[in-house]
């Protein structure tokens, strides 16, 4: 998987903010999408807390290589699927996270049977679609693709 385009993919959706911030979900982030847990020394600082860009990108590669292994522990043959759905579900996991993504299960079904029309159908059918419509729609239309 070439983890440059994917970077570049996930830092257009995610956008990149040197301050702590509220996401969509009013949930207390930084950087290129990362959500502040307790165990960050930035837990707890106020929104508006300038962060330097060292720590983003340190986070960031962070996060892209937990978003990869949660991809390989959730499908199994995650490195054998076409790079563009690699790409597609790396983006998912990165803006869900492992617990959310894991409950996508017939998603994941249609995965494994390489069914890309399916999968772009329960990718639609879902509340996280409703939640980053734009993004979302993006990703939906690339699964269909695939196959295509």
């Amino acid at each position: 998987m070439n983890i440059d385009v994917l970077r570049d993919e996930i830092t257009a959706d995610e956008g990149v903010k040197y301050e702590i911030y509220l996401d969509h979900l009013s949930l207390p982030t930084l950087g290129i999408g990362h959500l502040i847990k307790p165990e960050d020394p930035e837990h707890g600082l106020e929104v508006g807390t300038k962060i330097d860009e060292e720590r983003v990108n340190d986070l960031f590669e962070q996060d892209i290589n937990l978003c990869m292994d949660d991809c390989r522990k959730w499908i199994e043959d995650f490195d054998d699927l076409p790079e563009e759905v690699q790409h597609i579900l790396c983006n998912m996991m990165f803006n869900m996270g492992y617990t959310r993504t894991s409950k996508f299960r017939k998603l994941k079904e249609n995965i494994e049977k390489k069914n890309w029309s399916g999968a772009s159908e329960e990718m639609k059918s879902s509340r996280w679609y409703n939640q980053v419509i734009n993004r979302a729609e993006r990703l939906v239309q690339r699964m269909k693709a695939v196959g295509a």
